[in-house]
């Protein structure tokens, strides 16, 4: 069985509790096998999910705003 990972940027998160909300919200989909958050209490968190099936972005963004918080837009290299 192969997995896949993806990392994106998530804004908001500032605590444990926030790792949690978001960790719990992202583990309930479909395929999800392990999710990693890398906390900046005071920026952008990184959070890598790994899963077993296809992720959709949406299915994504709708369980990160489930728990309260928002995938971060790319920054610009500008």
């Amino acid at each position: 069985m192969s997995t896949q990972s993806v990392t994106i940027d998530v804004s908001g998160m500032t605590c444990g509790h926030c790792v949690r909300s978001v960790t719990e919200e992202l583990t309930a989909l479909p395929g999800v096998t392990d999710v990693a958050v890398d906390l900046q209490t005071t920026g952008t968190s990184r959070v890598t999910i790994t899963a077993t099936e296809p992720l959709s972005d949406e299915d994504i963004a709708a369980a990160i705003d489930e728990a309260g918080y928002a995938i971060a837009p790319p920054r610009s290299l500008l």
